[in-house]
């Protein structure tokens, strides 16, 4: 049994104090995200939820008390992973050039999308049916690229005259057509120079 089977009530029947509790059943949930997004990056198939469980130290009832279904947990790691992805922008422009900065993000965000494939099915199933709230990604990626492109722009190293929403759909072509094919990450890695090559101002006539 674990901290989450054991938050309901002290001996004798009166309330645990709150914060404890919250404070293990969010460690617990953090730790089921964290296993699941490892286990669904390795697998080609379906993730059995018990491994996840076992492997992340907490029974399978504290899974399902955070979780009660599969699409809830992929929803979960789905969303973690995309902020990861989104929210990675002003780090990489603190380190590194603009153009520089993007070629690395746009590495992350391949990275993000390859993983999604042991997910996809439960992903398009649970948006169809409406059980997982339909996500603004190419918002939010868009927004990301619009960041990256702009600093560019100003540091004369990206070209001032792509629309993000271009960048982005070019990526996702690639990303697209890798999939199908199986390409090899070295592949992928070539495609997005070439991307590259195209957002830069020697590009231009």
């Amino acid at each position: 049994m674990d901290s989450d089977d054991l938050a309901g009530a002290a001996p004798g029947g009166k309330p645990r104090g709150a914060r404890a509790p919250r404070a293990d059943a969010l460690r617990n949930r953090d730790r089921l995200v964290r296993v699941a997004r490892a286990a669904f990056a390795a697998a080609d198939g379906t993730v059995a939820l018990e491994g996840i469980a076992r492997e992340a130290g907490v029974g399978i009832g504290t899974l399902y008390r955070h979780f009660p279904t599969r699409e809830d947990l992929v929803e979960a790691v789905y969303a973690a992973e995309l902020d990861d992805v989104t929210g990675s922008v002003p780090a990489l422009l603190k380190e590194l050039p603009p153009d520089a900065a993007l070629r690395a993000w746009m590495e992350r965000y391949a990275a993000f999308v390859a993983t999604k494939r042991s997910m996809l099915d439960t992903l398009r199933a649970g948006w169809a049916s409406g059980r997982i709230a339909t996500p603004a990604t190419r918002e939010r990626v868009t927004a990301a690229v619009a960041t990256l492109l702009a600093a560019g722009a100003e540091a004369g190293s990206l070209r001032a005259d792509v629309e993000p929403e271009d960048a982005v759909l070019m990526l996702m072509g690639i990303f697209l057509a890798a999939g199908a094919v199986d390409s090899a990450p070295e592949q992928t890695g070539r495609l997005i120079d070439l991307v590259m090559d195209a957002l830069r101002p020697t590009a231009i006539g």
